[in-house]
């Protein structure tokens, strides 16, 4: 059984990736555009957390197809590492594509390589696909949501509790808080983010990114079982408010906190997953309603590609300068201020610019949809 309405959840997403990561520039950019500056919520803040969601879903279709008598075989771990691996190798690919291509284009030393960073994007999906799809695989359904209370709790326990030195128990400043703190002694402060104190995509804070991971595979296995009807879309969103209402309330003690994943984030940004894909499902599966979601099923089909393809092209293109000296703009930048930002103003011309970055990966899916290439992990 394969969800069409999931595969429009994913371009929805993939979308809005591409869309929030290209502004022509970032000193002008629309507030819901940007994440929040620490504690908080944006639109742009659901846009991570809704990948892992749709990895937890889609674990709850595939899986079954690789278990005989409810046994997981050796195809099943065989697949999940190949594709843990690939995932995470593709992070570390474009991660050091960045330090590659200025060797390359700007003659700098290829001795950063010795400084790469670890974590990212991708690697968060590949550790929190690998976890979590080994979890289904092994446990029984009632100690999976043990699992994940024990994960939530024991996070949020842990960041409250334990004390970071020279900062004390409780903080959760960028610097000062445990899952930093525990980056900084298992990766090393050269492996994080900007060689910097803290790393949005931490190794620590991974743990409670696989509680998103298992709540798309409690949603997708739920739908599973259900007929598709309406009262399944009202589910979905009786469930995705209930959701909002204890991400909300738990926020107040545990901040909500995208880049420290914080419990209450979690809870919070599936509440909105649900809501979503409840509309998506309502529209699509039981109402047939499917044009609307033609452009983003095309985005969805190829999510991957997209994501690594648009972030190679994007690093190549602030690293080719159009002129010489110190001052020379790159290509990216000198086509945001020469054909955008002249007629469209420097923020609608950065959005605009977004949207086009968009509109030109479409384009190209859609030929890769034509052609029935669906490039597959």
């Amino acid at each position: 059984m394969r969800l069409t309405s999931l595969d429009v959840f994913r371009g929805i997403a993939i979308t809005s990736m591409i869309l929030v990561n290209n502004p022509g520039s970032w000193s002008y950019v629309y507030a819901p555009l940007l994440h929040a500056e620490w504690h908080g919520f944006t639109p742009t803040d659901w846009v991570f957390p809704s990948f892992l969601f749709i990895v937890g879903v889609a674990i709850a279709f595939s899986l079954p197809k690789y278990t005989k008598d409810d046994k997981p075989t050796a195809q099943a771990y065989w697949r999940i590492t190949r594709r843990s691996a690939i995932l995470f190798a593709l992070g570390l690919l474009l991660n050091g594509s960045s330090i590659v291509l200025d060797w390359l284009l700007n003659g700098a030393s290829l001795s950063d390589l010795a400084n790469i960073r670890i974590m990212g994007v991708l690697q968060r999906i590949a550790l929190t696909y690998l976890l979590a799809a080994l979890a289904v695989l092994n446990f029984p359904r009632r100690f999976l949501w043990v699992l994940m209370a024990v994960i939530l709790l024991g996070y949020w326990g842990a960041m409250s509790l334990v004390p970071v030195p020279g900062y004390g128990a409780g903080n959760l400043t960028p610097g000062g808080n445990l899952a930093a703190y525990c980056d900084r002694l298992i990766l090393g402060t050269n492996h994080l983010y900007k060689q910097g104190q803290f790393d949005p995509e931490g190794l620590f804070s991974t743990l409670p990114a696989v509680a998103t991971v298992l709540a798309g595979y409690f949603t997708g296995d739920w739908l599973r079982h259900q007929p598709i009807k309406s009262r399944t879309s009202l589910g979905l969103a009786l469930f995705g408010i209930g959701c909002l209402g204890l991400g909300w309330a738990w926020g107040l003690m545990f901040p909500i906190n995208k880049q420290l994943w914080t419990s209450s984030y979690v809870i919070f940004s599936t509440g909105w997953d649900l809501l979503l894909l409840a509309v998506c499902y309502q529209l699509i599966e039981v109402r047939g309603i499917r044009k609307w979601g033609f452009p983003f099923q095309v985005m969805g089909l190829n999510a991957i590609f997209v994501f690594v393809a648009s972030g190679f092209l994007i690093r190549i293109l602030s690293r080719i300068h159009v002129g010489t000296g110190d001052n020379a703009p790159s290509v990216y930048t000198w086509i945001y201020k020469n054909l955008f930002a002249p007629w469209a103003g420097v923020m609608n011309g950065s959005l605009i610019f977004a949207l086009v970055n968009v509109l030109f990966w479409w384009v190209i899916l859609y030929g890769m949809y034509r052609k029935h290439w669906f490039l597959k992990i």
